[in-house]
């Protein structure tokens, strides 16, 4: 969206009066109902809000009502299946009928992710071009009820949808957010459940980090012993793990449920010492390292100067690739400290084309500037502010060259970051992260000299040094993610820390109902109590 909107801040107060005006459709004449939440509080903050006339009450009566596509079925089953044990409703799904609850497919402007919500007292109708749309049209649905709705047991209402319309589509086609299972090793069920919350905040792309110095987490057949051995074992020596390829087909069939992309990474030619003790003539001098659990990096290399490593990684992309139906395949390409310029740049001049070979995208760590980006990859920034002007100048310059850019300024999107001194997990080689200077940059100028042409979008990566449990993903992720959702969907003219903290505040209720634990941080003005 192109088009100048009135900031967010404006906005707000004029949705505050209207919401405070709306009389409730159906209610008892000396009800007193909790107004209804105002559409332009929602996280990412839409492109477009008009608010208009009283809201739509969702009540036993209610129809969800879908084109006879089995997509919009399925879209409108999810929203079934998260309304009814909160409301105690039928919501029966069904393509007959008019007024409740409609999900509609058309020819239009939405463009691939954009969508329309239009609410009047005689229902919802939540139109886009294609079936992401609606599904992130529903997103915004529910953080228009009551945060109770997300409760698995039947809550009071009313559950009501302010009236007006929101027109909506993101800034960026890459919103993304990592996380590191190398390090740290996380069950199927555990990546579903970050799955969940990162859609409710419209992200779209899951980058898995599988591979690292202290664990190889997925299965290759012709090279067993990677996910046997190499999986074995974690940061502080725990038992570690790894995903067969049935595991990881339904993690990317529960994420494109979701509508999010699986970019898989398999980092080379450094952290790669879960592959070097798996397989010892991978190493030059034929001999294998023990394998390691420790958190210091930079000092492992795949040996560039053996045609076995090129057939090693032919292997693993072309088996990976097999398995990921979506486009990016991430090679990594970060810390290697103990490999040569000049053998850095030969082993990324032979391992891209092989990533192309199998019909993935590359996408590879920022220092791939460095070497000889092929036509089409991204380059993932994961710089500071103060990083020497000579890195940000080579990053630059390949922008410029046609190299897209992601960008995960680690001391600004690095969701490990603690945020102050006494936070209890994370680390701060980057700096402190709080929840301000995670959300209040913006993407479009955040490097000088890069075209805004060639950012593709934001992610926010989660490294596993210190997170063990899902509950340690809830707390560092949140509420540091919602923000950097906003950054990658949002207009830039939306953008205003001051309305953002009150939004992002209104947001904890949700957390709470959904059991996601995270940091109170002082700069946000949480509820009481």
């Amino acid at each position: 969206m192109r088009q100048r909107h009135r900031t967010t801040r404006l906005l707000g107060s004029l949705l505050l009066v209207a919401a405070a005006s709306v009389s409730v459709v159906g209610a008892a004449p000396s009800a007193a109902p909790a107004a209804a939440t105002p559409l332009g509080r929602v996280v990412p903050a839409p492109a477009k809000v008009t608010p208009a006339g009283h809201p739509y009450r969702i009540t036993s009566g209610t129809r969800i009502r879908v084109d006879d596509t089995r997509e919009s079925r399925r879209i409108g089953a999810y929203l079934a299946g998260i309304l009814r044990p909160s409301t105690g409703y039928r919501l029966p799904v069904t393509s007959r009928g008019k007024g409740g609850i409609q999900l509609r497919l058309t020819k239009g402007t939405f463009g691939a992710e954009g969508y329309r919500l239009n609410s009047t007292p005689s229902g919802v109708t939540i139109t886009a071009s294609r079936t992401a749309g609606l599904f992130h049209g529903v997103q915004t649905l529910r953080q228009l009820l009551p945060a109770a709705v997300e409760k698995k047991s039947v809550q009071r209402g009313p559950w009501q949808i302010a009236g007006g319309t929101i027109e909506d589509s993101p800034r960026y086609a890459y919103r993304g957010a990592m996380l590191d299972v190398s390090r740290h090793f996380f069950t199927v069920t555990q990546v579903k459940r970050y799955i969940d919350e990162l859609a409710l905040y419209k992200i779209n792309e899951l980058h898995l980090h599988l591979s690292d110095d202290q664990g190889w987490r997925i299965a290759i057949n012709s090279w067993p012993r990677l996910a046997t051995y190499g999986g074995s074992t974690e940061v502080g020596g725990g038992t570690g793990g790894h995903y067969t390829k049935d595991d990881y087909k339904e993690i990317v069939r529960y994420a494109a449920s979701r509508y999010l992309e699986v970019v898989p990474e398999i980092d080379m030619p450094g952290h790669t010492i879960a592959a070097l003790a798996s397989y010892a003539d991978l190493n030059c001098d034929g001999v294998a390292p023990p394998l390691y659990t420790g958190t210091d990096v930079g000092f492992s290399s795949l040996c560039v100067g053996k045609d076995l490593t090129y057939s090693f990684v032919d292997d693993v992309v072309r088996e990976l690739a097999t398995i990921t139906p979506g486009r990016y395949l991430h090679i990594g390409g970060d810390e290697a400290q103990s490999t040569s310029h000049e053998d850095y740049v030969k082993f990324m001049d032979r391992v891209q084309p092989i990533v192309t070979k199998y019909g993935k995208t590359v996408i590879a760590w920022h220092q791939i500037t460095g070497a000889h980006p092929v036509k089409g990859a991204l380059a993932q920034y994961w710089g500071l502010d103060d990083t020497s002007a000579e890195e940000k100048a080579q990053v630059a310059e390949a922008a410029k060259n046609g190299t897209g850019l992601i960008l995960s300024p680690a001391d600004r999107v690095y969701l490990d970051m603690k945020y102050t001194e006494d936070t209890p997990l994370g680390q701060d080689w980057a700096g402190l992260v709080e929840v301000k200077r995670s959300y209040d940059w913006n993407p479009g100028n955040y490097l000088a000299g890069v075209p805004s042409s060639a950012i593709r979008g934001v992610e926010a990566p989660l490294w596993s040094e210190t997170i063990v449990t899902g509950a340690n993903i809830d707390y560092m992720a949140f509420p540091r993610l919602p923000g950097v959702a906003e950054l990658s969907w949002s207009p830039a003219s939306t953008h205003d820390w001051d309305t953002y903290k009150v939004r992002l505040a209104a947001q904890a209720p949700r957390w709470d109902a959904l059991g996601i634990d995270y940091y109170r941080s002082p700069q946000v003005p949480w509820p009481a109590g």
